[in-house]
């Protein structure tokens, strides 16, 4: 399995920092997934559903660790690369920034994918 694309789109919450989807070796999307600001530092949440009993179960997620080392590096690299993008006063519409997850999901239904740019995601 290869992480071809990461998208964030970073939010100003206290905990929540971004959402994100990910492509999966150029042919599958998991959309949105959380990065949150916890005690220990930044971590992903994975997507999920509320319950009619009012807990959450996740809807799309790693089935072992390694898997989500592997999700969880990648997503959180690139988050680090928006903001210092971010960061100088530069605004990229295909790093998410100006573009919702919703905006995204519809256009990713409507339309092929391709990268963002030649690098590594």
């Amino acid at each position: 399995m290869e992480i071809t694309e990461v998208r964030v789109f970073p939010v100003e919450e206290e905990k929540l920092k971004a959402f994100v989807s990910i492509i999966i070796d150029d042919c599958f999307v998991v959309s949105d997934i959380k990065i949150i600001n916890g005690n220990s530092g930044l971590f992903i949440s994975m997507p999920s559903k509320k319950r009619k009993n009012g807990t959450f179960r996740d809807i799309a997620h790693p089935l072992n660790n390694d898997t989500r080392k592997k999700i969880e590096d990648k997503v959180l690299a690139r988050y680090r690369e928006v903001l210092a993008h971010m960061g100088t006063g530069a605004s990229s519409p295909a790093a998410g920034v100006g573009e919702g997850p919703e905006e995204l999901a519809d256009r990713e239904r409507a339309t092929i994918i391709q990268p963002d740019d030649s690098t590594p995601a």
